[in-house]
């Protein structure tokens, strides 16, 4: 069914001030990369800038795959959504580029990624490995939203 169709059952595109909102409220999301065997995914937490640009922290070992897909990859997606019932939930696609952020940016990208909850284990990796913060340039963004009991339902 398309979006259009599905109108009909209470799902709504999200304007551009919503989607806005909605990345500056939520803090996570699924990272998509380009690589041989298909898309690679990986939950990640983000900092916004409030208008074109997500924040990532790469925790780095001896061997990233994130960081090696990151920095040949021409586009990436980022898909963050929230789901609070079968009736209320919000969903925003966005893709673009990626790459690392470059040092003299950084403070800014600190700046909006100190309220990005991070598992404990990966503050404990900070502490004994490299990081490098990447950069999510949003080129195109999409949202969707469902906040009420479609037609019939429980009738």
């Amino acid at each position: 069914m398309s979006l259009d169709e599905l109108g009909e059952y209470g799902m709504e595109r999200m304007d551009a001030d919503e989607i806005a909102q909605f990345l500056a409220t939520q803090k996570t999301g699924v990272l998509g990369l380009p690589s041989e065997d298909g898309p690679y995914l990986l939950p990640i937490t983000y900092g916004y800038d409030g208008e074109s640009r997500l924040f990532f922290t790469f925790v780095l070992g001896a061997s990233s795959r994130k960081e090696t897909l990151s920095d040949r990859a021409d586009g990436a997606s980022f898909l963050v959504f929230r789901v609070d019932s079968p009736f209320v939930w919000e969903s925003v696609l966005l893709s673009g580029g990626i790459g690392p952020l470059p040092e003299s940016e950084r403070d800014v990208a600190l700046a909006e990624l100190t309220d990005a909850w991070r598992p404990e284990v990966f503050e404990q990796a900070d502490l004994s490995r490299g990081t490098r913060i990447y950069a999510f340039e949003i080129e195109a963004r999409s949202g969707v939203k469902h906040a009420s009991v479609p037609p019939g339902f429980g009738a």
